[in-house]
């Protein structure tokens, strides 16, 4: 069996894997806050942990991985959004416009993450789906001296958990040290956080021992993986931007309300992204989401190799011309894999790279090396999602304008090849190829791989073909 090798970041080192029941490898994923579009950034951990999921079901059987994903849909954000709604005229209750937000924000995240290849989780909860299991953590925890309640809050008493700050390499004194927040006058030490807050008749909200109210952020993902997972797991996974507060906080609730479990063995972090450079943000104008690029014609799967190119633990940079690479090696794999049965199994290499601390990178350097090999070659990309039946539209689906309307790109495509079929033939009998010349040029400055040979003509739309100029060629 296949050895994976994981950089724990809670013991800062790579280890063997080695699952706690090799017959239920259960892994956690952090997921989205459905208030809007997921940006880039909010893709990656997706890509890249979908990668670690095809992996662990390949060495462990696709029906011994379990792979769980949240939809956070308890927000401020989104509670703003739905109250907008409301008093614009929009029928229904606060609740109503809430769940319909959620519900269309939550369709949008499956069609941007569909179109990345990532494969959807085997559980998707909703955290206003598991608000009861929430309110009985909290209790588990005011029954242990863990959390206390006060003006309506739930707060957790982060001194009660002597490991607290193990995952982030942070000490409690110094991160109160370096804390710039005023101090709620309800709690007890400065460090302590909300389990449960009040809300009031404006606001969504679920009865609770301590009056209506709704759930602290890092409650959610505690009381969701315990009851999806059990209180010990295989692996959490996310960006580590969540590393502090969230997972900290999360091992903190989760261990002192199942003492007997480990929540979590192994902890996945990736890095964050930048976009050429920088880091993205509104402000300088290069934050997009991944419909942003999607709408722009940058395929799905171009993304997602742009994002497996560098090492998760390391920062990406989002850059044009890593888009156009990706594009361009994509454009190639296709034709070269065209008409081709994929292998029964990837390279070993491939798999070799995977198992070492999810090498994305390396895995892709072996892709490079199979163009002899067309049927490896293409199995071994779809272990990594790329060149997946579903994710090649982008070849064939531009529109050529002819005589004001609009004709797919394959049937201008298949016209030319007719056309220049018979140029070539009239050629050969008047011995004067200068026609098939021109047409030659001028498909190829407008993005079209003429290949000629005994047998006939081929013309292959190339990645960034002109569609614009091909419809002038008939």
């Amino acid at each position: 069996m296949v050895q994976i090798r994981l950089t724990n970041t809670r013991t800062r080192r790579k280890e063997d894997f080695r699952p706690i029941d090799a017959d239920n490898v259960r892994l956690y994923l952090c997921g989205p806050t459905v208030y809007d579009r997921a940006h880039l950034g909010n893709a990656r951990p997706v890509v890249v942990f979908d990668v670690l999921v095809r992996l662990l079901r390949h060495v462990y059987g696709a029906d011994h991985v379990t792979y769980v994903r949240n939809f956070t849909d308890v927000d401020d954000k989104i509670n703003a959004t739905a109250l907008a709604r409301q008093q614009a005229g929009a029928p229904g209750t606060l609740e109503d416009l809430i769940r319909e937000r959620t519900h269309e924000t939550i369709g949008w995240y499956h069609a941007d993450m569909d179109a990345l290849g990532a494969t959807r989780p085997d559980r998707e909860p909703r955290a206003t789906d598991y608000i009861a299991q929430m309110i009985a953590m909290i209790e588990q925890l005011i029954a242990g001296g863990h959390a206390y309640a006060r003006d309506g809050h739930v707060l957790f008493r982060v001194r009660s958990y002597k490991d607290y700050g193990k995952l982030s390499g942070r000490s409690v004194d110094d991160m109160i040290a370096g804390a710039r927040v005023e101090v709620a006058p309800f709690k007890e030490d400065p460090m302590d956080f909300v389990l449960w807050k009040p809300s009031d008749q404006g606001l969504p909200g679920w009865d609770s021992p301590w009056g209506r109210g709704r759930p602290g952020w890092h409650i959610e993902c505690s009381a969701m993986s315990y009851e999806l997972l059990g209180d010990s797991f295989d692996i959490h996974a996310g960006g580590i931007d969540l590393q502090f507060p969230h997972h900290e906080n999360e091992i903190a609730q989760s261990c002192c309300a199942h003492p007997h479990g480990d929540f979590a063995r192994t902890w996945l972090h990736n890095e964050m992204l930048q976009v050429e450079g920088k880091k993205m943000s509104k402000s300088l104008g290069n934050f997009f989401t991944v419909r942003d690029l999607l709408d722009k014609r940058i395929p799905g799967e171009v993304i997602r190799f742009v994002l497996l190119s560098t090492h998760y633990r390391k920062p990406m940079d989002w850059t044009d011309d890593k888009a156009r690479a990706a594009e361009d090696a994509l454009w190639d794999w296709r034709v070269l894999t065209k008409g081709v049965e994929p292998a029964s199994e990837p390279d070993p290499r491939v798999i070799e790279a995977l198992a070492d601390d999810l090498n994305t990178a390396g895995a892709i350097s072996v892709l490079y090396t199979l163009k002899d090999d067309p049927a490896r070659l293409l199995a071994s990309a779809r272990f990594l999602g790329l060149l997946l039946p579903g994710l090649g539209d982008w070849m064939t689906g531009d529109l050529a304008v002819i005589d004001s309307q609009s004709v797919p790109v394959k049937d201008v495509l298949a016209a030319l090849t007719g056309k220049l079929t018979d140029l070539r033939a009239a050629a050969m009998a008047a011995k004067d190829f200068s026609a098939v010349d021109a047409l030659k040029a001028a498909l190829t400055e407008a993005g079209v791989e003429v290949r000629m040979s005994k047998t006939g003509v081929e013309l292959i739309a190339g990645p960034r073909i002109d569609a614009g100029k091909l419809g002038m060629l008939l």
